[in-house]
């Protein structure tokens, strides 16, 4: 995209059951650049744009994190070629060291809607034929205090104590709650770079969302025993669970309630109007925490990725 295209490319809109990016969002977060035209790719046909690929990032990002938005004009013959084909310029032309994952956003229950159906199954053939081979499924939750919305603040539990650390001591603790998680993208960084890499990657990122550190937590006993550690973070958009997680040695025990409860007090207390959290549909434990903690599925992701480089796994 260049700059004169902006008007047409906001102007474009998804008449499909998935979640799209509308002109309002896209000409604000264009301007935080969040969005930016060389993030921006189209395909157009006699002037008309009859696709638009949209990928998103930081404001103060090199590189975007995910592509946020995928539409192929229903006109096109072969919308699974066509999409292919702008995803695999885009994605040549970002220059990222790792590609972007692919988001499609649908509502519960969406298998036994037809039209979502549709919709979802010509845009993850085209990921699959960019590269983007790895698929799972994640569940999005959100928080509201009653009333109007379903979460009670939960009281204090007087089994955990709550202390801030280092970040060398929190990376311990990073480092010790991978082992065994049942998280897809934390196995698959452990199988590909080992524990290291991936207790510093997903401390790293945690560091630079736009959560305050001061928010982090170690969980112990009263006698001092780690049990695990509590991040609550943000989103550029709302206040966010961000991380939590509990020692192989203490598993077992209903910690994982309250860190997450510890973590909905800290942002309740701070008059957070919604909390919102993620985990994959396949972390069964994690969801069920969620819903018994008062948060409530909102949305789907179907989230897309590359496998790792024999370079990135070696």
């Amino acid at each position: 995209m260049t700059d004169a295209d902006i008007d047409r490319v906001a102007a474009v809109v998804v008449d499909e059951p998935v979640g799209w990016i509308g002109a309002e969002r896209f000409r604000a977060e264009l301007a935080q650049r969040m969005y930016r035209p060389e993030w921006t790719w189209i395909a157009e046909q006699e002037g008309r744009i009859v696709a638009r690929a949209l990928w998103w990032g930081l404001a103060d990002g090199t590189h975007p994190v995910a592509l946020d938005c995928l539409t192929v004009d229903p006109s096109v013959p072969d919308r699974v070629a066509l999409a292919a084909e702008v995803l695999a310029a885009g994605m040549s032309a970002l220059g990222a060291p790792v590609a972007p994952q692919y988001n499609v956003s649908v509502t519960g229950g969406w298998r036994d809607d037809p039209a979502t159906v549709a919709a979802v199954e010509w845009r993850r053939a085209a990921a699959l034929a960019a590269g983007l081979t790895e698929e799972v499924e994640r569940l999005r939750f959100e928080w509201t205090p009653a009333p109007p919305g379903t979460g009670t603040v939960p009281v204090s539990e007087s089994r955990l104590v709550y202390r801030d650390a280092g970040d060398e001591e929190f990376l311990d603790v990073f480092r010790r709650v991978a082992a065994g998680s049942l998280d897809a993208q934390t196995r698959r960084s452990l199988s590909a770079e080992g524990v290291e890499a991936t207790a510093r990657a997903e401390m790293d990122f945690y560091l630079g969302c736009p959560g305050e550190r001061s928010w982090w937590r170690i969980a112990t006993t009263p006698d001092g025993t780690v049990v695990g550690l509590a991040v609550p973070s943000a989103t550029p958009y709302h206040r966010n669970v961000g991380y939590l997680g509990v020692v192989p040695e203490m598993r077992g025990r209903g910690y994982v309630d309250e860190l997450l409860a510890e973590i909905t007090r800290i942002h309740a207390a701070d008059g957070a109007p919604v909390i919102t959290a993620t985990t994959d549909a396949a972390n069964a434990p994690m969801a069920a925490a969620f819903v018994r903690a008062g948060y409530r599925v909102t949305e789907i992701r179907l989230v897309y990725t590359a496998p790792p480089s024999t370079e990135e796994a070696g």
